[in-house]
């Protein structure tokens, strides 16, 4: 060692003392106190403020309704803070009877009541809920239709209209890969912003029907906020998707993911939404509010006939894969359909619906940020005219399919 020269003094880590608490025990006891405090607040604290002054809040609404032969059955669901007793059921302003397990619903529970009443095929009907204090809940039966009864037949209606919707039309969109890869590579990136166009659409449109469907139900369970949670779920669980097939070594192209890859999670996306559109159209056939007709079903065929090109686009640049994986990636955008019907046809829920949609919604946006270093030029822009012009025609090619969609 130099003269004059000192080493530099030695940072040593700060040692446990003994009698320390660990470090788990310094996040256990905030927790601790917090529920504490809270069961406190439930139990006891409530006595202390005193009575609450005012009606009671009474806010119930029809969750579920059911048409058999001389009956209608409503699901009720309480999403007010206090119980509700119904008093009275009018039908078109003319009372009817009704039976019950309990005529009070309690809060965030639901009763059923089954309404002794004459209905005629086809006619509109406005059912009106009396409570004990007088407050009135309306629900209206657009067109009454006998709910269809579940079973071996009617499920398998559903899943045949699922393949017909979904599988077949996905599978005949994916016949676009050998056209695509004759093409030279100006023109896939601007068939990958078609893709794009396609995604970004469906995006929208499933934004505004999941609020639609929100909206139509009770509110009980957040109503649109379920959007943004599914969104918000689907969107990181595809980025951690993502993280782990790259961690895997799937061979790398510009944007970092292999081509297969892009194809799948394009599938993953596409497949997502596909489970709200089946979602919807087993809820609606359920209650008799579609008219399942060849023309409605060429609609649908034609609509998700392009979502089988969005998937092959990625493909088109790289070597053929093979018949399984292709199979593969059509079966997972197209058979949630079939799901997507067998669950609206037995137990649909808007909320829950709108929970699906909304995880639709995300994995549809994680695709579309995948996939758009895949349009950029040599230049390293995104956007020209080129792009712009793809994503723009992959807008009007769902918009215009689109219209020939009639529920």
């Amino acid at each position: 060692m130099e003269a004059g020269s000192q080493s530099p003094p030695q940072v040593q880590a700060p040692s446990a003392s003994r009698g320390r608490l660990p470090a788990w025990a310094l996040g256990a006891i905030p927790l601790v106190l917090i529920v504490a405090a809270l069961a406190a607040l439930l139990t006891v604290g409530g006595d202390t403020l005193g009575e609450r002054v005012g009606p009671p809040v009474e806010e119930i609404a029809v969750e579920r309704t059911v048409l058999s032969p001389g009956e209608i059955d409503l699901t009720v669901r309480n999403t007010g803070p206090d119980p509700v007793t119904v008093a009275q059921m009018f039908v078109n302003d003319a009372y009817v009877d009704y039976t019950t397990s309990a005529n009070q619903v309690g809060p965030n529970a639901t009763e059923t009541f089954t309404l002794n009443y004459p209905w005629q095929q086809d006619s509109p009907y406005l059912v009106t809920l009396v409570s004990e204090t007088g407050a009135t809940t309306e629900h209206e039966i657009p067109v009454a239709v006998e709910t269809p009864t579940a079973g071996g037949g009617f499920y398998g209606l559903m899943a045949l209209l699922g393949v017909y919707v979904g599988v077949i039309p996905v599978a005949l969109g994916m016949l676009f890969l050998p056209f695509l890869r004759r093409v030279r590579e100006h023109w896939i990136r601007f068939f990958m912003a078609l893709t794009i166009g396609l995604l970004g659409f469906l995006a929208v449109d499933a934004y505004l029907e999941g609020t639609e469907i929100a909206e139509s139900g009770t509110g009980a369970f957040g109503g649109a906020v379920l959007l943004f949670v599914g969104a918000g779920a689907a969107y990181l669980g595809l980025v951690a998707l993502d993280r782990v097939l790259r961690e895997r070594g799937a061979r790398a192209r510009e944007a970092g993911a292999s081509a297969f890859q892009l194809s799948l999670l394009v599938a993953i996306g596409i497949g997502l939404h596909n489970l709200g559109e089946g979602l919807a159209i087993g809820s609606a056939y359920a209650v008799g509010e579609l008219a399942l007709g060849a023309f409605l079903i060429f609609g649908f065929a034609l609509h998700n006939t392009t979502e089988g090109l969005a998937i092959v686009a990625p493909l088109s640049a790289h070597r053929r894969p093979s018949l399984a994986r292709l199979a593969m990636l059509g079966l997972i955008a197209g058979a949630p359909a079939i799901l997507g019907a067998l669950i609206g046809a037995a137990a649909y829920n808007p909320e829950f619906a709108a929970l699906l949609i909304g995880v639709g919604i995300g994995a549809i946006v994680q695709v579309i940020v995948q996939l758009v270093p895949t349009i950029r030029d040599r230049a390293g822009r995104a956007l020209y005219p080129a792009s712009v012009g793809g994503i723009l025609a992959g807008v009007v090619v769902l918009y215009v399919t689109g219209l020939l969609v009639t529920a």
